[in-house]
């Protein structure tokens, strides 16, 4: 009963911002937890970051930490994902997912802890 929605990708330079939305239907989205992953041409799918249902807990990969910040907005049952400083190798489809349990540190990571994924949005940074 869930569908989950990404905007907001898009080609940018090196160094600048953007900000992905995730849009969800369903009566259970805020009780869930969410996360994004990403997926470069060649790579496997890989964790970017995961927020709690009330957004007061959050994971980051480490190769995001400090650059791109995970939030929610339950009343619109929407998650977003503020990507700054955005560097070449930020290049992939971006999708979010919702997971199957509630939050956990090591859960969040891992893309068998999701259950609903979205159709991805192309993020292309350039140098």
């Amino acid at each position: 009963q869930v569908q989950l929605v990404e905007s907001g990708g898009g080609l940018v330079q090196a160094g600048t911002s953007l900000r992905l939305s995730c849009a969800a239907s369903g009566r259970t989205f805020s009780s869930d937890a969410m996360g994004w992953f990403r997926q470069a041409p060649g790579k496997e799918r890989e964790f970017v970051a995961a927020i709690s249902w009330s957004g007061g807990r959050t994971n980051y990969a480490d190769s995001v930490k400090g650059r791109f910040t995970i939030s929610r907005d339950n009343a619109l049952n929407t998650v977003y994902l503020q990507m700054n400083s955005l560097i070449p190798e930020d290049t992939a489809v971006y999708y979010c997912a919702r997971a199957k349990t509630p939050f956990s540190l090591d859960g969040s990571t891992s893309s068998t802890s999701y259950d609903y994924w979205g159709q991805g949005t192309q993020v292309t940074v350039s140098s």
